[in-house]
């Protein structure tokens, strides 16, 4: 049976996975009476995939069609997840470029296929949503030609089929139809793959050599190694050598081999060069490494992945309320889940400082966030401080990352996001009308683009999308005003009731509702004012025999704004924490007495 290996790349939200669904659905993977026939977001199988609406994990999956077997690999749409798309492109020998019909190329679509070209990959591009009202199909292909004429390295990769797609509806035509109602299905697509993405190069004769692109876990079986195998082939009992960075790390032979087929995982006890394969057997099998027949040596060249851009520091909880809400509470026990997740999220990285506080690196303020919400749902408590950007000293300048920043809002909005954007020294490079709404494109530093997102949503009335992709390290730019208002920070331990926040909210916006449990130096709202602000919101009202006329109007409170985990992170200063639960998020002073903080100023 003949082999295509094919990556489905994109930007967040353009349809990479529902395409993936419609050829799960489509090639008879499933029964017709299978439960997951009614479902969508297949390989979206992580919560927070599923909440969040995107993809943050690289997943691969196989489908037979005409006598061939299409291994897919589902990649992330957002550059947070960059590391993902880079190790998980290697696995493949081509790759399906989805675009949004209206919105066009946007930064991942443009990351993801500069990957892609660089190593070598054959190019399917399919225009996807053509149903929406506001698709301009014209200018999105004129955009998507100009887009290969930047990039491309090489004359043939300006040679590309493309196809037009209704993803979620399971259509596609290989040409722009007239009538988007009639019936179709996607397998015009998968016949385009067996046609334009080449065979894998094979040498089943020569040693096995097989390059680890992902790691896998069971209960029962351990650790798997996932990866395209080079050279040579695979089996049951089969004697083998790892190498990690030139070095022989262990020997051992290969106990089961899997491959994917739908969402299932099958058994199997062999495999030949150019096929994906799961591997168990080796426990010191890390990504990046080489599975090596054992009489030939040969290491395979490592992935470069980019460096992250941000970090921020990690601390055991030290609220007074430490340890009541978690299961993992203890130094030891973060420290573990934090090399744990090292092993499989390649871009992230750890330093331990001086004072012992774990210091996590990632690609952005997503990247890292999502691993704290993974961390509170098994369980863990800790607190978090300011994200960083992480500088770089290039020939003795201290240099830092600078981020290509596109912002998609209603018109009506556009001159406040560009007053917003200015104000933290971006520079705009162009400004587009694009179906009924504002098209804005700057660059602007990292440090300028923390907070920015939910400041500008907030300002666009919720209507603006935004979007960033690193494009280079320059020399460190002015220091940027101070973009927030100062704290409204609790008085005293104790639970707040209407009557002291009644008389909080007078003063700014508050985060907590009556009944919720406080502790001195906790952060309790944003003052309209600079200087952060003491208030007691656990204060009563104070009882008299004297009634007055007004006494019996109950007090009405405005609803609190209750920040999500990336707003939390996105709100703190250098002196701040973030105190993080399974079922709380808190922010706090690092130093929680009023008097310490006044003699700590001075």
């Amino acid at each position: 049976m003949e082999i295509r290996n094919v990556a489905i790349i994109a930007h967040v939200d353009h349809g990479k996975t529902s395409l993936v669904d419609g050829f799960l659905k489509q090639t008879e993977t499933f029964r017709e009476n299978e439960a997951i026939m009614d479902e969508t977001l297949i390989m979206d199988s992580n919560d927070q995939e599923r909440e969040r609406g995107i993809t943050i994990l690289a997943k691969n999956t196989s489908v037979i069609y005409n006598q061939t077997k299409i291994n897919i690999i589902d990649t992330p749409g957002h550059a947070d997840f960059g590391g993902e798309v880079e190790r998980s492109l290697n696995m493949a020998d081509g790759a399906i470029l989805v675009i949004d019909a209206q919105e066009g190329p946007m930064p991942q679509t443009k990351f993801v296929l500069k990957k892609a070209f660089e190593l070598g990959l054959k190019i399917m591009v399919v225009i996807n949503k053509i149903d929406k009202k506001n698709a301009d199909i014209e200018r999105t292909l004129g955009r998507t030609y100009d887009l290969f004429l930047e990039l491309a390295t090489d004359e043939k990769q300006l040679d590309f089929p493309i196809y037009y797609a209704i993803a979620k509806e399971g259509k596609a035509w290989d040409e722009l139809p007239d009538n988007i109602n009639e019936e179709k299905n996607l397998l015009i697509i998968l016949d385009g793959i067996i046609e334009n993405i080449p065979t894998p190069q094979t040498d089943v004769e020569g040693p096995l050599q097989m390059l680890v692109s992902a790691l896998d876990y069971d209960n029962y079986v351990g650790k798997y190694a996932v990866g395209k195998i080079k050279r040579g082939k695979v089996k049951t009992g089969q004697k083998i050598t790892l190498v990690k960075d030139g070095n022989v790390a262990q020997s051992g032979k290969i106990e089961k081999i899997f491959q994917n087929f739908g969402v299932k995982k099958s058994e199997i006890n062999e495999a030949l060069s150019g096929d994906i394969v799961a591997i168990a057997g080796l426990s010191q099998v890390m990504i990046s490494d080489t599975i090596c027949d054992e009489n030939k040596i040969e290491p395979l060249e490592r992935p470069k992945i980019e460096e992250p851009t941000l970090r921020l520091s990690m601390y055991t909880n030290t609220s007074p309320f430490a340890g009541k809400e978690g299961k993992f509470v203890t130094a030891r026990e973060l420290l573990e889940r934090i090399r744990k997740e090292l092993e499989t999220n390649v871009s992230m990285r750890l330093e331990i400082d001086q004072n012992g506080r774990y210091i996590v690196s990632g690609r952005g303020e997503l990247h890292i966030s999502v691993f704290v919400e993974s961390l509170r749902r098994e369980g863990y408590e800790l607190e978090l401080g300011k994200p960083e950007v992480i500088t770089k000293e290039i020939e003795g300048v201290v240099c830092e990352p600078v981020e290509e920043l596109t912002i998609d809002v209603d018109d009506e909005y556009a001159n406040q996001v560009i007053n917003e954007v200015n104000r933290r020294k971006g520079l705009m490079i162009s400004q587009d009308k694009i179906s009924g709404s504002t098209r804005l494109i700057f660059e602007i530093s990292t440090r300028g683009t923390l907070g920015l997102r939910n400041v500008l949503i907030s300002a666009s009335r919720g209507t603006a999308v935004v979007n960033s992709i690193f494009l280079r390290y320059q020399k460190m730019g002015e220091k940027l005003p101070k973009i927030r208002n100062g704290a409204l920070i609790a008085y005293e331990q104790g639970k707040a009731v209407t009557y002291g926040l009644n008389a909080a909210q007078e003063r700014g916006v508050i985060f907590i509702s009556p009944q919720t449990q406080v502790y001195e130096g906790m952060i309790v709202g944003l003052n309209n004012r600079e200087n952060d602000l003491e208030v007691n919101v656990c204060k009563e009202k104070k009882l008299t025999n004297v009634r007055s006329s007004n006494s019996d109007i109950s007090v009405a409170l405005t609803p609190p704004t209750v920040l999500s985990l990336e707003q939390s992170i996105d709100f703190l200063e250098d002196d701040e924490l973030l105190e993080v639960t399974p079922s709380s998020l808190r922010l706090r002073k690092k130093i929680l007495k009023n008097q310490e903080r006044y003699k700590s100023k001075k």
